[in-house]
C-alpha cells in the first residue's frame, strides 16, 4: 500500500508540475460546452432538456485527452519496466496510476460541471444527481481508458486508437450517468441509475487492473 501510495503521489506530482494535460481538459470541456447553445439555440427549455446529455458527453470525450500518456511516457523513459519488476503488484501500480489520472484529470471536470449546468440553463435541485452521477461514472471510464492506454502503447497515433477503443465501452456508463440526471430532471427515482453506475465501478475496479496489467506485460515483452 504504502508503495502504491509512492506511485500515486509522483504520478500526482508530475501531473501538478506539467498542468497541461489538467488545463486542456477543463479548458476543453468549458470551450465546448459554450459554443453548444450556439449550435442548438439559446432557447432555455431546450437547453435545460438536452444539458445533462452534452455535460456527459463532452465530459466523457475531455477526459481521454491525456489517456494516451497514461503510461507512455514512462514506457518511452524504461520507468515502466522498473515498475513491472517491482514487487509491487503491476494490478496495484496501474490503479495508483488510474488514481492520479482520474484526480488530476477528472476531478476538475467534475468540479466546473455545475457551473458549466447553469450556463446551460439546468435547474438548481438537478445538480447534486449531476455531480454523483459524475463522481460514479468518471472512475470507471478511467479504469477503461486504462486498458485502451494499455493496448496502444508503442503505437503510432495512440490518441486516436484509445478513443476508438474506449469509447464503446464507456456508452453504458454515459446512458445510465445521463439517465440519472433525466429521472432526477422528471421528479423520479435515481437510484436505480446510481446503484447501476456503483455496479460497473465495482466491476470495473478488479477487472480494468487485471487488464491493463496483462496488456502491459504484452507490450513489455
Amino acid at each position: 500500500m504504502t508503495r502504491a501510495l509512492l506511485i500515486l503521489r509522483r504520478d500526482l506530482r508530475l501531473a501538478l508540475r506539467q498542468g497541461s494535460d489538467s488545463l486542456a481538459a477543463v479548458m476543453f470541456f468549458v470551450m465546448a460546452v459554450a459554443l453548444f447553445p450556439f449550435g442548438v439555440g439559446p432557447e432555455p427549455n431546450m437547453l435545460a432538456r438536452v444539458g445533462s446529455g452534452i455535460l456527459w458527453v463532452i465530459a466523457l470525450m475531455a477526459s481521454m485527452l491525456a489517456l494516451e500518456r497514461l503510461f507512455q511516457n514512462d514506457y518511452d523513459d524504461g520507468s515502466l519496466e522498473l515498475l513491472a519488476l517491482a514487487p509491487l503488484p503491476l494490478e496495484a501500480v496501474v490503479i495508483a496510476k488510474v488514481a492520479a489520472h482520474w484526480i488530476a484529470t477528472a476531478l476538475p471536470l467534475v468540479a466546473v460541471a455545475p457551473l458549466l449546468a447553469l450556463l446551460l440553463n439546468t435547474p438548481v435541485e438537478i445538480l447534486p444527481p449531476l455531480v454523483l452521477a459524475l463522481l460514479l461514472g468518471t472512475p470507471t471510464v478511467s479504469l477503461l481508458g486504462a486498458v485502451g492506454a494499455a493496448l496502444i502503447l508503442g503505437s503510432r497515433r495512440g490518441g486516436v486508437l484509445v478513443s476508438l477503443i474506449v469509447l464503446p465501452l464507456a456508452i453504458p456508463v454515459l446512458i445510465f450517468g445521463v439517465g440519472a440526471v433525466e429521472a432526477s430532471l422528471m421528479s423520479v427515482s435515481a437510484q436505480p441509475y446510481f446503484l447501476i453506475l456503483l455496479a460497473f465501478l465495482l466491476a470495473a475496479i478488479p477487472l480494468c487492473p487485471w487488464a491493463t496489467a496483462a496488456a502491459v506485460r504484452q507490450a513489455l515483452e
